[in-house]
């Protein structure tokens, strides 16, 4: 297939793109470098500079699908600057769904996120779950996966949201690099590698086994996969959302051991008090996409996903 890649430049984008090259794909990735990096397009890509706005210049009917990361991501910079959280994920996407309708693309796979969540009740989180996000980010997000469900309806397009929680790991050289890193598994490496003096723990007294807030951590190779086959399953007429994880969480404490382990390097760890706003517990179940799309996490240790990140953060220094 032709495909578009928005955001192909960052993290889980250059991954995908390289995925999708491997499988026999075309590639174009859309990305206009605000935090992408130009050497994280995969070789074989073509790369066009641009932001998501003029999608329009960028796809054509010989397309065949979307998958679309470009995003703002982060939940405080969101808070701070709202504006640009509903320009970019909202209005972005919008200039993107009208370039798809105008020539006549109609399937697109999206980067959501299960920050569309918010709080939950319980866990592990499944798909019927409240949607009550608690920041800008996640209410953009939300509002582009309620855009997909009424184009789908109107005017037949297939989509795939996505919703994840924490990705980890590298694959193919690719792997994670912010300006701001805010990424507990990146700053824990840091640490290792003497960028950093210290990590932040926020509290350990949390109903948890070890008293830190537990998250679930995919595999960033496990995540692309299931963008592969959410692309061959986008049925027209049709918005279908999956949750992605690997359905038990690792705690604050178990993820610092595991980088003290695959690095050898000591990693000093400050506790704090609790942030506010943080729940003590975040795991997905992906029950329906493992029974709907036979998605299966081949990476689920955290040994391996830090294994993977320590080895990209190495080739970069």
């Amino acid at each position: 297939m032709k495909l578009v890649v928005t955001g192909g430049a960052g993290y889980i984008g250059s991954v995908v793109a390289a995925q999708l090259l491997a499988a026999g794909h075309q590639v174009t990735v859309l990305d206009d470098l605000s935090t992408g990096h130009r050497d994280a397009v995969p070789a074989g890509a073509e790369f066009v500079e641009a932001d998501i706005v003029d999608s329009a210049t960028v796809l054509t009917a010989e397309f065949d699908a979307v998958l679309h990361f470009a995003a703002k991501s982060l939940v405080s910079e969101s808070q701070q600057r709202p504006e640009l959280y509903w320009r970019t994920n909202v209005g972005g996407t919008l200039a993107l769904l009208d370039a798809m309708r105008q020539v006549g693309v109609r399937r697109i796979v999206f980067s959501s996120t299960a920050a569309t969540y918010g709080e939950p009740e319980t866990v592990p989180i499944d798909e019927t779950a409240p949607n009550a996000p608690t920041n800008t980010y996640g209410h953009s997000k939300l509002a582009v996966d309620r855009m997909l469900a009424g184009e789908a309806l109107a005017h037949g397009l297939g989509a795939v949201s996505l919703r994840y929680f924490n990705v980890a790991g590298a694959h193919a050289g690719f792997g994670e690099r912010h300006a701001v890193e805010t990424h507990l598994i990146p700053i824990a490496l840091q640490v290792a590698s003497g960028e950093r003096d210290s990590i932040a723990v926020f509290g350990e007294d949390w109903p948890t086994p070890d008293g830190t807030c537990v998250r679930d951590y995919i595999h960033v190779a496990d995540l692309a996969r299931a963008h592969q086959l959410a692309l061959e399953s986008c049925d027209p007429g049709s918005h279908r959302i999956y949750n992605l994880g690997n359905g038990s969480g690792f705690s604050v404490r178990e993820v610092i051991e595991a980088a003290r382990r695959v690095t050898g390097h000591p990693v000093p760890a400050e506790v704090g008090p609790r942030r506010p706003g943080d729940p003590a517990v975040l795991v997905a179940s992906s029950e329906r996409i493992r029974a709907e799309l036979a998605w299966e996490p081949a990476h689920p240790e955290i040994d391996v996903m830090v294994a993977d990140a320590w080895e990209f953060a190495q080739s970069r220094a």
